[in-house]
């Protein structure tokens, strides 16, 4: 048996080679315009460093990350690390006047963040209006050098990235449907990669994955869409799913992966088809009456072996409506649950909150037909603030937000019924909930059908959540629990609610800071879908929020 000194000694060992192996990994944005002539229209978009997609940020687990954005446009900035728990450093966390204020034309600020116990694929993307729909890349998180994958290690790694291509600016887009009170105009095209393919008739020759036959390549799949849930299929091919959301899961084979904005997925391709050209395909997911854009994104898988002009070999996509196959691909997730990635899913619950979220009917004087469209959490529809709530937080400025977000709906009702008498109205106001350090959450999402039933993919920001149960329906608090998964769900940040359904999450609030939830349909996050947690300090410094950095931009 060794001796505590010993035991000491290894102990510290140990940390100096994982802070040995730690890196600074800096790098540099410029937020600037850019003409494009490869979709379907000529015109300027918003990029980073010239880039659509922007530019992929690679670093390994225990890494600190240091960006330098500059705003060289004439749209206010900020970026949001997707997924990144950025544990005590809420400040670089990015979504405008939650944690901090835009970055305006001509400004600066060094988002400064540690890759802590993180590894796998997220994505970054502007969190300000509808600027994400070109302002978004890739994160690419290796594990610690002399640690492998837990799956064999593929030959080639690929990044696959979707995206939603409007022909007129986005921001004209949802700026006219706030004037109007009307839904904003649905996309035009979906993209691969930033090319839409040949198939939509655009001028886009579409993205092209090379492999050799018998090789094994993983894809590092994110869905940076606006406001669509896209099936993801290559024909002729299945895929092997190892992680979702930077979590790794146990592996499961799959003909079509089904990823809710912000979603990402990891995957292994085995290039074990006749040599030829195979037909990769994006497609929309939408089992309601909600208009969608139902155009295909196309691109291509081409073995390099293939000595002549193959014909092309593809495969049926799901139809739009395939709740069947959307809601079987989220039931075979399953955290890996093994001796270094464990399941820690709390199994005492501090807080047991229900949060209805749904679209509702506002007065609007100046819209067309006196009313708009709102998005809502338990009737209240998020109004934002003209200063960064962690600030008003830190610095005690009253006025800014209250701490009385309800944990359950005020006046419950038949939140699925088709005919569903409730109000159409919302509350509004700038609400937080409130959690102690440390404390343990279950939050139950339940969807509504006041104006419609509509799947909803939410994400949490600041923490990885376990997703316990979901169902269709009412959740039935009686006998949905018993259940529920505690022993391997899977580990998230983004987690689809079914249409006319429910899902339930748990976490664990260790993270001190103010942490938005949202729906990631931005359609919905602009209505007002969207509310935030503040978690207290805990004792001592290391559960304590870091000060703020001195370049944080002001209102």
């Amino acid at each position: 048996m060794a001796s505590s000194v010993q035991l000491t000694l290894l102990l510290l060992a140990l940390a100096f080679l994982v802070l040995a192996d730690a890196k600074i990994r800096r790098y540099k944005f410029d937020v600037v315009m850019k003409n494009t002539t490869k979709l379907c229209s000529t015109k300027s978009i918003v990029t980073v460093n010239g880039k659509f997609p922007g530019p992929t940020l690679y670093a390994r687990e225990d890494d600190q990350v240091i960006v330098n954005l500059t705003n060289h446009v004439n749209y206010n900035v900020t970026i949001h690390w997707h997924g990144v728990k950025q544990l005590r450093t809420g400040w670089s966390d990015g979504p405008a006047y939650i944690t901090q204020c835009p970055i305006q034309p001509g400004g600066t600020f060094i988002y400064n963040f540690t890759l802590t116990g993180q590894r796998g694929t997220l994505l970054w993307h502007a969190h300000i209006s509808w600027l994400r729909a070109t302002v978004h890349g890739a994160i690419v998180i290796l594990p610690r050098h002399r640690v492998a994958y837990p799956f064999p290690r593929p030959h080639k790694e690929k990044i696959i990235i979707f995206g939603e291509w409007w022909k007129s600016d986005v921001e004209a887009v949802i700026n006219q449907s706030t004037f109007t009170g009307l839904p904003p105009n649905v996309s035009d095209a979906h993209t691969i990669n930033g090319q839409s393919g040949p198939l939509l008739g655009c001028n886009s020759p579409g993205y092209t994955l090379h492999v050799e036959s018998g090789k094994t390549y993983m894809l590092r799949i994110i869905n940076a869409a606006l406001n669509d849930e896209l099936f993801f299929k290559i024909a002729g091919h299945t895929l092997t799913v190892i992680e979702v959301d930077a979590s790794y899961t146990k592996p499961f084979s799959a003909d079509t992966l089904f990823l809710g904005p912000g979603q990402t997925t990891n995957a292994l391709l085995t290039a074990d088809q006749s040599s030829g050209k195979y037909l990769i395909t994006i497609s929309p997911f939408m089992d309601t009456i909600v208009t969608v854009d139902n155009v295909t994104g196309t691109a291509f898988l081409h073995y390099n072996d293939t000595t002549s002009s193959p014909s092309l070999v593809s495969d049926k996509i799901p139809p739009v409506n395939a709740t069947s196959v959307a809601l079987g691909f989220s039931d075979n997730l399953r955290s890996l649950n093994s001796r270094d990635y464990p399941a820690n899913v709390p199994l005492r619950v501090d807080h047991s909150l229900f949060f209805t979220i749904g679209v509702g009917i506002n007065p609007c004087e100046t819209c067309i037909n006196n009313t708009k469209a709102v998005g809502d959490i338990n009737n209240v529809s998020f109004v934002m603030p003209t200063i960064g709530i962690l600030q008003a937080h830190y610095y005690n400025i009253s006025g800014v937000f209250t701490d009385d977000f309800p944990g359950k709906p005020l006046i419950p009702f038949n939140y699925t019924a088709n005919n569903s008498t409730a109000n159409m109205r919302t509350m509004n106001g700038t609400k937080a909930y409130r959690l102690a350090y440390n404390s343990t959450v279950q939050l139950v999402i339940q969807g509504t059908s006041v104006i419609a039933p509509e799947s909803h993919p939410t994400h949490l920001h600041g923490f990885n959540f376990f997703v316990i149960g979901k169902g269709v329906g009412n959740f039935d608090p009686l006998n949905d629990p018993k259940k529920f998964n505690l022993v391997d769900p899977v580990e998230r940040n983004t987690v689809s609610v079914p249409t006319a359904g429910w899902t339930a999450i748990r976490f664990r609030a260790d993270n001190p800071g103010v942490w938005f939830f949202h729906c990631h349909l931005e359609v919905h996050t602009s209505w007002g879908l969207k509310m935030v947690f503040l978690v207290e300090n805990g004792k001592g410094p290391n559960e304590t929020l870091l000060p703020p950095p001195s370049d944080l931009p002001k209102c």
